[in-house]
C-alpha cells in the first residue's frame, strides 16, 4: 500500500495504466459527496444509487475513451456530470422533484463538525441544524441547489456556476435569495437558530 497519498490526477493517470485500484480510490475518495448532492436533488435514496452509479459509469467511459482533460477539479467535473444525469432523468420523465419532508435521507448536516461540548449544547445544536434542514427543504430547487453546493460542499460560485450552466452572477442571486427566503421563514415559523 502507498505511503503516500496520490491526487486524482496521479489516480486517474493510474487507472488508464490498468490499476483497477487507482478508481477504487477515487470513488472511495468522493463517493460521499456525489451521492448526498444527488440525494439531495431526487430525495430517493434508490434513485439517488442508480444516478450515482450512472455518474460513476459515466466518469469510467470518459476516462477509458480519452475524453477526460485533467483540470484539477475531478469533484468538480464528476458532480456536473451527477448534475446533467438528473437533469436527463427529470427531463425523461418529465417530472419535478418532489420533497419528502419526513426523509432521513438529507444527512446534509453530516458533515459538520460538532464540537464536543455538553450534551444540552450537542442536544439544541442537533435541533438548530434539523430546523435548517428543513427549512432549507421549503427552499425553490435552483436555490437549495446553490445553498448545498456553497455551504455544505465549500464550492466556489464560479464552479457552482460551470456545474449548473448558469452566469456567476445568477448563481450569485440564487445564494441571495435562498438566504433571504431563509431569514423570512425562520421569523414566520419562528424557529431559533442561536443557543
Amino acid at each position: 500500500m502507498d505511503a503516500i497519498i496520490k491526487s486524482d490526477k496521479e489516480l486517474v493517470e493510474s487507472y488508464l495504466l490498468g490499476n483497477h485500484s487507482s478508481f477504487e480510490q477515487l470513488v472511495n475518495r468522493h463517493q460521499s459527496r456525489v451521492f448526498s448532492y444527488i440525494l439531495m436533488l431526487v430525495k430517493d435514496r434508490q434513485l439517488a444509487d442508480d444516478l450515482f452509479q450512472d455518474t460513476f459509469i459515466k466518469i469510467i467511459r470518459t476516462i477509458k475513451s480519452g475524453a477526460y482533460k485533467e483540470e484539477g477539479k475531478f469533484i468538480q467535473w464528476a458532480m456536473r456530470i451527477a448534475h446533467n444525469l438528473i437533469i436527463d432523468h427529470f427531463r425523461k420523465s418529465k417530472r419535478i422533484p418532489y420533497s419528502d419532508k419526513s426523509s432521513e435521507d438529507l444527512a446534509l448536516t453530516n458533515n459538520l463538525n460538532y464540537a464536543d461540548d455538553s450534551i444540552e449544547f450537542q442536544i439544541v445544536t442537533d435541533q438548530i441544524h434539523n430546523d435548517l434542514r428543513r427549512l432549507i427543504e421549503y427552499l425553490p430547487d435552483e436555490q437549495r441547489e446553490v445553498l448545498y453546493l456553497r455551504m455544505y460542499e465549500e464550492i466556489s460560485f464560479k464552479e457552482i456556476a460551470d456545474m449548473t450552466n448558469v452566469s456567476i452572477n445568477t448563481a450569485l442571486g440564487r445564494m441571495r435569495y435562498a438566504l433571504i427566503n431563509m431569514r423570512k421563514m425562520v421569523k414566520e415559523k419562528n424557529v431559533s437558530i442561536t443557543y
